[in-house]
């Protein structure tokens, strides 16, 4: 792994962009672990290289009930790369484990059943070594227009819901971390995702993952339009007076981020509904300066227990993610989101 001082962020890179908007027998199908590890492993700017990944518990690349030796078997693969493995996804929607936090009894069930085992993989993890840092990442798994029909009733059970997977998580060690995205009811906003969090009321155990393409979008209020800060056509001024309110008030629960790029449009493939669009990190479009928008963020980073950082580009066409020269380019912003983001 790259050697830098103890205290800057490890750089890790998502195996789910592989996965997520993806489907077998289309024009963009599932990239395999083995290939996204080598796409990982392949990158190097100026003798730099990624540290970890950041890993999606599900098929194809992970079965969520494996046995402990295939988990361990993961966990040499992926540290036989010389990557360690640092914050999960579990499984926490429909055609997975789970289902929506917000549903029926039996499938908020299923969203802490999704929790649990994603608890369990990570012990595995853990104790294997390869895995000595990050959280859990969780989301409401329930759309933004069935949660518009009862908003305090559904935004009540989703709490609930983040309240037993958090006793859960709490009781392994872990942490979940609810990714704020325009796409998920009761987390579509700024504001309505710290007044979840407030509901949820578990500091020490759930806690937020700010990924930078999505919360631009909660700046410009695409699907509640009553919480935007911004309007299109704002000055810079305006950009970053928006940009200060909306990070001060998500800092202090933010406990894992992802670094993104975002061109202030939204994209969906596959069965995945449309979000924040994840834009490559040279994009000429894109409208964040990333450096200087994750500073905003990583603030008093390490008091929060944050360790390591994140490239999320879902969504990118196949043909781009197999380019190695892609990733030199992820893995460039970076380091330069590392070295500038003044943890001392």
């Amino acid at each position: 792994m790259s050697e830098h001082p103890y205290s800057s962020p490890k750089l890790h890179n998502a195996m789910w962009p592989g996965l997520v908007g993806k489907e077998p027998g289309t024009d963009h199908p599932p990239i395999s672990l083995e290939r996204m590890l080598e796409l990982t492993a392949g990158a190097e700017v100026d003798g730099v290289k990624f540290d970890g990944i950041d890993y999606f518990l599900f098929h194809p690349h992970t079965d969520p009930d494996a046995s402990d030796d295939e988990l361990k078997r993961i966990a040499d693969l992926v540290a036989s790369h010389n990557l360690a493995i640092g914050s999960l996804v579990a499984p926490i929607w429909p055609g997975t484990v789970g289902g929506p936090a917000m549903g029926t009894d039996e499938e908020r069930s299923n969203f802490v059943l999704a929790v649990k085992k994603a608890c369990r993989i990570a012990k595995i993890f853990n104790e294997h070594g390869v895995r000595k840092y990050g959280v859990i990442r969780i989301d409401s798994a329930s759309g933004v227009e069935p949660w518009s029909a009862d908003p305090d009733g559904s935004q009540a059970k989703i709490a609930e819901t983040f309240k037993e997977a958090g006793k859960v998580a709490a009781d392994h060690g872990e942490r979940l971390a609810a990714e704020g995205e325009i796409c998920w009811g009761g987390m579509h906003s700024w504001k309505s995702m710290i007044d979840l969090l407030e509901k949820v009321d578990m500091p020490e155990t759930v806690g937020f993952q700010a990924d930078l393409a999505h919360t631009y979008l909660y700046l410009m209020g695409y699907n509640a339009p009553e919480h935007a800060l911004l309007k299109e056509g704002y000055t810079e001024e305006e950009f970053w007076a928006a940009y200060t309110e909306m990070t001060n008030a998500l800092r202090k629960w933010t406990i894992d981020f992802h670094v993104a790029q975002n061109d202030g449009s939204v994209h969906g493939t596959g069965s995945h509904d449309k979000t924040g669009r994840h834009c490559p990190a040279d994009d000429p479009n894109g409208k964040l300066d990333i450096v200087k928008c994750s500073q905003y963020w990583l603030e008093d980073a390490p008091a929060r227990g944050i360790k390591h950082i994140c490239w999320d580009g879902c969504m990118f066409p196949n043909e781009m993610l197999e380019k190695q020269e892609t990733w030199n380019t992820i893995l460039d912003v970076m380091i330069k989101v590392r070295d500038e983001c003044g943890w001392n």
